[in-house]
């Protein structure tokens, strides 16, 4: 015996899932309304400080340079602050080898909004107030809240990292330990 093909797609399923036309527009009307009050509550956005423009960085081994807030540290700037008017900055941080924890272990605090890690090459060994001691290898990523404090303890040869802070102007604090 073949069987019979239904002649809708309402019509193939059970009668406990079939919609009647008072539970359609229930359905319809109520599903509608959470996407009119999510509309209503969404907040304004705030106006941007500047005109953003677009920043490409090519990879140039000789764009490293010791420029930046350590010593034991090349910069190679990206080009974000200047091309979003100082809203924030990245860099690529190729840390000098071999670490010499004398330097490197000063406890501090940066007065930012925004600061993101990104572990390029190698590895680093951070501590991190309410934390503590963490390995960061190649591929790990963390972000630091406002003017948590924090220290480098060790790190590889070959560390390089991806650093994104907001806004690109910033204090940093050195703290007594």
């Amino acid at each position: 015996m073949a069987k019979q093909k239904p002649a809708s797609r309402a019509a193939a399923r059970p009668a406990a899932q079939k919609k009647s036309p008072a539970r359609k527009a229930s359905a319809k009307s109520s599903s509608r309304k959470p996407l009119k009050a999510k509309a209503r509550a969404m907040p304004v956005a705030k106006p941007r400080r500047a005109k953003q423009r677009i920043a490409i960085s090519h990879y140039r081994d000789q764009d490293f340079a010791p420029n930046g807030l350590r010593a034991y540290a090349h910069y190679r700037d990206l080009g974000i602050a200047g091309a979003t008017d100082g809203l924030a900055q990245a860099h690529v941080i190729r840390l000098i080898g071999p670490c010499n924890p004398a330097e490197v272990s000063k406890l501090h605090f940066h007065d930012i909004e925004f600061q993101m890690v990104y572990v390029l090459k190698g590895w680093v060994k951070t501590y991190l107030e309410g934390q503590g001691e963490t390995l960061m290898k190649e591929g790990s990523c963390w972000t630091q809240p406002p003017r948590i404090k924090h220290l480098i303890l060790d790190y590889s040869d070959n560390c390089e990292l991806l650093e994104v802070i907001l806004p690109a102007e910033f204090k940093t604090v050195e703290l007594a330990t």
